[in-house]
């Protein structure tokens, strides 16, 4: 039986775990270490650290303190890496603790993080998902349940000093750009709220000045949400610093591509049973600069598909040139549109999309001036009929259950 390298009490805070931390820095010790060919498991916290509850209001979603997330568990050392290398990671099997059967999907207000369509749902909102073995249903989102695809939004090795320093210069002139922006344009260092592992005292204090924030993705990896990182998938990390130093979080039950409401995915705590490898020097043998993943052999089995089209002309009907960030906005909120003839209201179709297994796909970037972006839904998560046919749409629910709404922040 594989060895619990990190294990977390979701009764206790996250701060209390010294191997868990919520910042990227060179300097954060390795809480384990482990040799090529080691398979372990790893437990996580949910990404916020236990700050939002199973019940049926949004106020905590509305009042999520952002500075803290994400909680990682790591990292964790490997024998024999240096920098250069590429870290193979296996994942091997991935699940929610036996006692935290459910999950949550938000949407962040937009005076508190925003989202994809925060222009259209500018205030918290939250849907709370049950799990019953493989399969996920809401009493927020009646008349649809899938199977998950568990998989780890966030898994990455820590950055060298020079990497670090290149990704706050660069995230820094970003926001220089429009300092006022609400939400704002990049998520800056900020050290009242970091925790840095194993570190203490001035030289935690130094390194929570200057330690990246987890939000995005980065070379690394980092806060990628690919959904299909799943069961049986394997990634190959670029090493920056000697002993790698992986570390995961931001576990997912199920996550639609993109995870378009920014606290979107079905987000829960679990644990991951990983195997790690090394390839030396791999950064250079195979032309390396972020990593390479190998997808899950183990898929919800979804054959049937209405596709929403969407093109890079916005709502207001302004021309942008091949932008498929718009396109595929675009093609989300043709979907919404959509599925509100059913009788969801738009909270819920665009939390349907958030977490439900649809697939994102680029499918044209040539044809100017308009990029083409087209979103996938799977109709047999459904429990009724939503596909088209000639007699039009029969409304299926009748708008009793939303998901629930806080006012937006003052």
């Amino acid at each position: 039986m594989a060895e619990t390298l990190i294990k977390v009490d979701l009764k206790k805070s996250p701060y209390e775990n010294e191997k868990i931390h919520n910042r990227w820095h060179p300097d954060i010790p390795m809480v384990a270490t482990v040799k090529p060919g080691d398979d372990f498991i790893i437990e996580c916290v949910d990404w916020t650290g236990g700050q939002i509850a199973d019940n049926d209001s949004a106020d905590d979603v509305r009042d999520v303190d952002l500075t803290k997330v994400h909680f990682l568990s790591g990292p964790v050392g490997v024998e024999g890496a240096e920098p250069g290398d590429l870290l193979q990671v296996e994942i091997l099997d991935i699940g929610a603790f036996d006692d935290s059967q459910w999950g949550f999907n938000g949407f962040f207000s937009k005076q508190n993080g925003g989202g994809f369509l925060t222009e259209h749902f500018p205030e918290a909102q939250k849907s709370i998902w049950d799990f019953n073995g493989m399969f996920t249903k809401s009493r927020h989102v009646p008349g649809v349940e899938f199977a998950g695809l568990i998989h780890p939004g966030l898994i990455g090795c820590l950055p060298s000093k020079a990497m670090l320093a290149t990704w706050n210069e660069r995230e820094k002139a970003l926001v220089d750009t429009n300092p006022d922006r609400v939400p704002p344009l990049a998520a800056l260092p900020y050290a009242d709220t970091a925790h840095m592992g194993m570190m203490s005292g001035d030289e935690a204090k130094a390194a929570a000045a200057e330690g990246a924030r987890t939000v995005p993705p980065r070379e690394h990896g980092g806060n990628c949400d690919i959904k299909d990182l799943s069961r049986g998938s394997t990634v190959y990390f670029p090493v920056y610093v000697d002993g790698a130093g992986l570390s995961v979080g931001d576990l997912h039950f199920s996550q639609g591509d993109g995870e378009i409401t920014f606290c979107g995915a079905i987000e829960m705590a679990g644990w991951v049973h990983m195997r790690v490898n090394l390839i030396k020097d791999g950064m250079a043998k195979y032309g390396v600069k972020n990593p390479i993943f190998k997808p899950s052999p183990i898929t919800p089995k979804y054959d049937d598909y209405l596709i929403f089209e969407g093109i890079s002309v916005d709502e207001q009907g302004k021309q942008h040139y091949l932008d498929v960030h718009i396109a595929y906005r675009q093609a989300c909120l043709n979907a919404i549109e959509y599925l509100t003839k059913f009788g969801y209201s738009k909270a819920q179709a665009y939390a349907i999309l958030g977490v439900a297994p649809v697939q994102g796909h680029i499918s044209g970037v040539v044809d100017i001036p308009n990029a083409c972006a087209t979103l996938w839904l799977p109709t047999d998560i459904f429990e009724f009929d939503v596909k088209l046919n000639p007699d039009g749409p029969k409304k299926a629910l009748d708008g009793s259950v939303d998901v629930p709404l806080s006012p937006d922040l003052e």
